[in-house]
Order: C-alpha cells, then sequence, then structure tokens
C-alpha cells in the first residue's frame, strides 16, 4: 500500500511539485492522478537504480511496467543514448498510453525528459530527483536537453512535466561531495532573488555540508528536515522565476547566473567535474565580471566566494585549464547572441541586472579573460 501523500508545495507552476521525506513511497497515486497511463517507463541509471528503483516498481503492475537503465554520468546525455532509449520503449511497446517516470539526478532528468518530449511527439513524464541539484534545479522549469560535442543542452525542448516528486530522505545515500554540489544552486537563488533566503542558507551551510550531520540517524533526521525547507524554498525562487518566463526569453536567464562560465570549464574539463562545483566556481568569477563592469560593488565576488567555501566547495579555475581556452569554451554556449557572450550577471546579493529588460548583457571575450585570470588559485 502506498503511503499517503501530504499536499503539493504552493508554487506557481502548472504542475504539482511535492517535498516531503517518504515522498518515493507514494508516488504511484501521484502518478495516477496527473498522468495515469496504461505503461510506466522508468528510466534511471546503473547508480540509483539499485538504490531506489525497487520501492518505485512495486507500486505499480510488474506486467505493464519496465525499467530501462543507463551507465551514470554526463557524458551518456547524448543523441546516441536518446536513441537508444527510444528503440528500446519502441520494443517494448510503449505508445502514447506511457508514462514516463525520470528516477535520478540532473542527468537522467534532462535525458528522460527529452525522450518523453519527442516520443510518440510527446509523452508524459513525472520527475523524480535523486540528488540535491536535481531537485532544486534541473527537475523545476520544463527544460529537457542533450549535449553535443559542442556544448552542453544544445539539443533539447521545452516539455514541463506532469508533476516533480522531491523525497529529501533519499539524499542519505548521496556521497557528501555530491550533497555539496547542491548547495552551490541554492547559493545561487539567494544570489540571484532573495537575500534573506541568501543569509539562511549561509546560517545552514556548516551543517548541511559537514558528513558528520548526516552519519548518524539522528543527526541526519534533523538535517534532512532543515534541508527540506530550504529545498521548498529554492524552488519557490525558481518556480517565481519561470511563471515569469517559461521559454527563457526574458527574467528567466537569471537562472544562468555562475552557467556560462561552469559550462565552459565543464567542457575543458570534459565533464569530469561535478556540475555544481563548476557552477559554484563560475558565480564566482561572472561576480568579477559584474565588479569590472561596474555593475556589482566591490567585494561581491568575496561574499559568494565564502558562501561557497563554507559550503566545502572549490572557488577557483583549477590549474590544469587556461584563461584562453575557457574563454574560447564560453563562446559555445547557447546564450551567445551576435558574436558575443551574454551573462546574468549580479548587482548585489537577491538583485540582478536587468540588461535593458533582457535580463543578460554581452561581455567582451577581454573583460571575461581578465576576470578567468584572477580566479586561478
Amino acid at each position: 500500500m502506498s503511503a499517503r501523500v501530504p499536499g503539493p508545495l504552493p508554487v506557481p507552476l502548472e504542475y504539482p511539485v511535492y517535498c516531503h521525506e517518504g515522498a518515493l513511497s507514494a508516488l504511484a497515486p501521484i502518478v495516477a492522478a496527473v498522468a495515469p497511463g496504461h505503461r510506466v517507463a522508468i528510466i534511471s541509471d546503473d547508480t540509483v537504480a539499485p538504490l531506489h528503483a525497487a520501492p518505485v516498481l512495486s507500486q505499480f503492475p510488474a506486467a505493464t511496467t519496465q525499467l530501462f537503465t543507463i551507465p551514470p554520468g554526463e557524458q551518456e546525455k547524448t543523441r546516441a543514448q536518446w536513441g537508444a532509449l527510444t528503440d528500446a520503449l519502441c520494443e517494448w511497446g510503449a505508445g502514447r498510453d506511457t508514462t514516463i517516470i525520470a528516477l535520478g539526478g540532473g542527468v537522467i532528468g534532462d535525458l528522460a525528459g527529452f525522450v518523453a518530449a519527442t516520443f510518440m511527439r510527446g509523452i508524459p513524464v513525472v520527475q523524480v530527483p535523486t540528488t540535491l541539484l536535481a531537485m532544486v534545479d534541473a527537475a523545476v522549469g520544463g527544460k529537457t536537453a542533450v549535449d553535443s560535442p559542442y556544448g552542453k543542452n544544445l539539443v533539447g525542448a521545452f516539455h514541463n512535466p506532469s508533476a516533480v516528486v522531491m523525497d529529501p530522505g533519499v539524499l542519505r545515500t548521496l556521497p557528501t561531495s555530491l550533497r555539496r554540489a547542491g548547495l552551490a544552486e541554492m547559493i545561487k537563488h539567494g544570489v540571484i532573488a532573495d537575500a534573506a533566503y541568501f543569509d539562511t542558507v549561509l546560517q545552514a551551510l556548516p551543517r548541511l555540508a559537514a558528513e558528520s550531520a548526516w552519519s548518524a540517524p539522528t543527526t541526519a533526521s534533523a538535517v534532512i528536515g532543515e534541508l527540506a525547507t530550504l529545498v521548498a524554498g529554492s524552488v519557490r525562487i525558481k518556480a517565481d522565476v519561470v511563471a515569469e518566463d517559461t521559454r527563457e526569453g526574458g527574467l528567466r536567464q537569471v537562472l544562468n547566473f555562475g552557467h556560462t562560465i561552469a559550462h565552459a570549464i565543464e567542457r575543458e574539463l570534459h565533464f569530469t567535474m561535478a556540475h555544481g562545483e563548476a557552477v559554484a566556481i563560475g558565480m564566482v568569477v561572472e561576480a568579477r565580471i559584474a565588479e569590472q563592469l561596474g555593475l556589482a560593488p566591490a567585494g561581491l565576488h568575496l561574499a559568494i566566494a565564502e558562501a561557497v567555501r563554507m559550503a566545502g566547495l572549490p572557488w577557483t579555475i583549477p590549474a590544469a585549464l587556461t584563461a584562453d581556452g575557457v574563454v574560447e569554451a564560453t563562446r559555445g554556449d547557447k546564450k551567445a547572441r551576435g558574436g558575443m557572450v551574454r551573462y546574468a550577471l549580479p548587482r548585489g546579493i537577491g538583485e540582478m541586472e536587468t540588461g535593458d529588460g533582457h535580463w543578460s548583457v554581452p561581455v567582451a571575450d577581454d573583460v571575461v579573460r581578465q576576470a578567468v585570470h584572477a580566479s586561478f588559485g
């Protein structure tokens, strides 16, 4: 029997977002309410499935439910893997009466979401993020994509989930490094929209980032409860932005703060760095850019770097990279326009530059190069 389902979060989205410990065991009634289908296809990876697929599979009829898994990692978020999954769905007999459950981190959310967006010209997907980063970022917003050799997320579609179901209890199974990676997006949400939320996250960081807090059942339960409240706050901030700009034509671009540099670093490191770690560095570099352009007060990048440090995340560019390489890699970013790369830049904690209504500003390569040079350890 499935667990009782508490109500969704009060956020301005076209689909419900659930966030409570034990939500994974209450998945079936949510799916039945928002995306009833004759078949259920669960898409996960070889790391997450052994940990969390069984309680999901047990809630659905075995004869019409199938688990599909791929190897873990950003390197699997490709058009080839998209093709393999869509072929596997066809071979299984999936049709328009199929609902996809994306069970995993951001890679699974993006890839399974893109499969759902394109299979039979679009079928329902329920996002079930299992990493902190996916809970506060990738699972909410309806953006789906795969990577190409030329950059991240260059091939994709907007496809809203039928629901997002978050169970903070699953974060117990995450390595400390991946929990910390998710904190980067929470810091970002405070910077772009809510100074009070930023301060609340800042106060919680020593507990959330500490490995010892997750090792004992009593302290882990307390941290999960605190984290659930902060996740709900992050989702509220992102939902408010997405509701104003569903297609990333204006305000939604503020969510890209830190990401242009982050994507360049990831590409230069061949995706061996966790996305959240790259975002942490990217926020510090892009805050430097804002200072150099006179948009932000001196020292903003230091305040962000201190938050990143408290989260146990890197704040300097790895020595293996070069400034020229990072700058060149930014030019493959999907936010480039008219030969110049546009950046979402902060004016301070809780306030972003409007860019005359575009919410991003074009920045010359030499300005970026100067900020990157200054950001090596």
